[in-house]
């Protein structure tokens, strides 16, 4: 028997009999309970929720992301929108790309930048034999080919190198000089000639020079009996029986004559300068582990041969033609400063004794007062060595049996650094403040700038050795004046002057015009070749050159500040090399923003330094 009535929930309810036991019962109901305990998920409460129209609807999907239930319609569509969003992103990061932008143009460089790149120019003006296809100077061309070979005494080929000045003769002595000086600055100051993008010209120069140099003896050799000191004649007389490179006013690509070789074999000056400029460019291309090593042997003989005993005389002997333009008058100063680099690129402690000797230091007059006293040039290296001794002392500290030499010439170049300044009156000034080092005599600039760069040196080393200053007597100065007394020389010689003339070619609007320069006062035509005495026309001329020797500094003004930009005056408007490499170092020191030296560099080859103890003392007597 049953009856029907209705169900709440909306269908039929059928009440039956059935003939289940109450144990059964019983047991149905303790399972229903544990069913209606348990907790439902939404899915399934939707499913006991539907009412009687949802049976026939499409169940809605779900995507679980673990720690979240989310519809799977939603998630596509903002998983859509992301992607579409990045899509558009992309696009439009590809576009602004593609669009030119107008950046903001780089700062101007400073004037001692400026001049230093031109200043570089002068030694691509004057290279001699087969020059690089790169060499950046139109009227310049192959020249002295044969250099060396036509000479019945040396028969080597000796092609290669740097003309001195506006003639064409290459005075080794000036030409070893100028290529320690460019080495020294570069090993102090590489970051500089990067940050200028010159490194790898200034870099070319000093192998240019090298190399020749290496030609001038036998490099390969353990020992030698004779170097050569200059190639070409520089007679002064008008009218020799033979064609010279004085007397001759030609461009160096049309001389046809022969060129005589100058040997000698006692020089321990020229030995020593030469063993200086290889050891030093030894330590610039230590990154060149070969051609470094070959540079160091080469300094090593000519350094032997400098050393060697016997009777030893300068280079320049009387009547020659070194004596009239770059005459030696000793060889004691050559040894400190070339003893000195030779201990910096091999590290040998015996060169370090040997520049540090008392008696050495006494025959150089480091405790006299000569008239060339701090006057750091070709001839005097003295200054030059006693500022690098005293980078050794104030880094390095090397102690006994050094210290008490090494003091002494510290001392020595804080005395020199003074006299630079003003208030000691050392030297005098012209009314434009150009300070006199050579005593009023002609061709001062290839001094000035050669005491504005280590004065800028001596500032630097001070600075990285936390030291503000120096003691010129009971005074005491700051880094700073020192610096501001080289920043001045430079900026008179690069126009701030009573003339207004820039005394660097190329640099300013008013510089010379007629410099005393061979291959610039000829014009370059083809199939035209002027004689010995073709030329002269052009020397005596008034016109300006027709060529421009960008970065030549000449000779400069004279004690009045006056100037006259004449040709075939040499004491107003010749260049030389050894006053451009003088300039190219001043004006390194000083160009751009910071200052600072690399410390290291220059002791790659030194090894730790261990001071012995000094001796104890001598017993005491009643």
């Amino acid at each position: 028997m049953s009856m029907y009535g209705r169900d709440p929930w909306g269908g039929p309810l059928e009440i039956c009999h059935d003939s289940a036991t109450d144990d059964d019962r019983s047991r149905n109901l303790d399972l229903d309970r544990a069913a209606l305990s348990r907790t439902l998920d939404e899915t399934q409460q939707s499913w006991l929720l539907a009412g009687p129209g949802d049976q026939g609807r499409k169940k809605k999907r779900y995507v679980d992301l673990g720690c979240l239930l989310v519809s799977r319609k939603l998630f596509l569509w903002t998983l859509g929108l992301l992607l579409a969003a990045a899509a558009l992103a992309g696009i439009a990061a590809g576009i602004a790309k593609a669009v030119p932008r107008h950046q903001a143009p780089p700062a101007p460089l400073d004037q001692f930048t400026l001049a230093l790149r031109k200043a570089l120019m002068f030694f691509n003006a004057q290279k001699s034999g087969k020059l690089p296809k790169h060499n950046n100077v139109p009227w310049r061309g192959d020249s002295c080919l044969k250099d060396g070979r036509s000479d019945q005494t040396s028969r080597r080929d000796l092609s290669g190198g740097y003309y001195d000045g506006g003639s064409a003769v290459k005075f080794n002595f000036a030409s070893a000089f100028s290529m320690t000086l460019l080495s020294w600055s570069v090993i102090e100051y590489n970051a500089k000639y990067e940050a200028a993008g010159e490194l790898g010209h200034v870099r070319d120069t000093i192998k240019w020079g090298a190399d020749y140099l290496l030609k001038t003896f036998n490099s390969t050799a353990r020992s030698i009996d004779r170097l050569v000191a200059q190639v070409g004649g520089a007679a002064m007389s008008e009218g020799p029986s033979q064609p010279n490179d004085h007397y001759c006013w030609m461009r160096p690509e049309d001389i046809d004559y022969p060129r005589p070789v100058t040997e000698c074999h006692t020089c321990p000056d020229l030995g020593a300068e030469m063993a200086a400029a290889l050891a030093a460019a030894s330590i610039v291309f230590r990154d060149n582990r070969a051609y470094s090593h070959k540079l160091l042997h080469g300094a090593t003989t000519v350094w032997d041969f400098a050393r060697k005993g016997g009777s030893r005389q300068t280079y320049s002997v009387p009547r020659s033609d070194a004596a009239k333009f770059y005459n030696s008058t000793a060889y004691w100063d050559e040894y400190i400063w070339g003893g000195s680099w030779m201990y910096l690129a091999t590290g040998n402690s015996s060169y370090l004794q040997f520049a540090t000797d008392t008696k050495l230091a006494k025959n150089a007059h480091i405790y006299s007062r000569p008239p060339n006293y701090g006057v750091f040039s070709w001839d005097n290296k003295l200054p030059g060595a006693q500022v690098l001794l005293s980078r050794l002392r104030l880094f390095l500290s090397p102690g006994y049996p050094y210290e008490e030499m090494l003091r002494t010439y510290h001392n020595q170049t804080s005395i020199i650094m003074c006299s630079y300044l003003p208030n000691f009156r050392s030297f005098n000034r012209t009314k434009g403040g150009l300070i006199q080092l050579n005593h009023g005599q002609p061709q001062p600039l290839q001094y000035v700038v050669n005491a504005a760069f280590p004065a800028s040196l001596f500032s630097d080393y001070l600075e990285a050795a936390d030291t503000p200053g120096w003691y010129c007597g009971p005074h005491f100065y700051s880094i700073e004046v020192l610096r501001s007394f080289a920043r001045t020389q430079m900026e008179y010689i690069l126009g701030k002057n009573p003339l207004k003339m820039s005394y660097v070619v190329g640099h300013g609007k008013h510089y010379p015009k007629r410099v005393h320069h061979r291959g610039a006062s000829i014009p370059k035509k083809k199939g035209v070749h002027p004689g010995c005495k073709g030329g002269w026309t052009w020397r005596d001329t008034k016109k300006p050159n027709p060529h421009i020797i960008v970065g030549a500094m000449v000779a400069g003004p004279d004690r009045h500040d006056g100037f006259k930009d004449v040709r075939r005056n040499r004491n107003y408007t010749e260049p030389t090399l050894a006053g451009n490499a003088g300039l190219v170092a001043a004006l390194v020191a000083l160009s751009g923003e910071g200052h600072g030296v690399d410390k290291n560099t220059m002791f790659s080859a030194v090894p730790p330094m261990f001071p012995s103890p000094p001796p104890p003392p001598a017993p005491w007597k009643p």
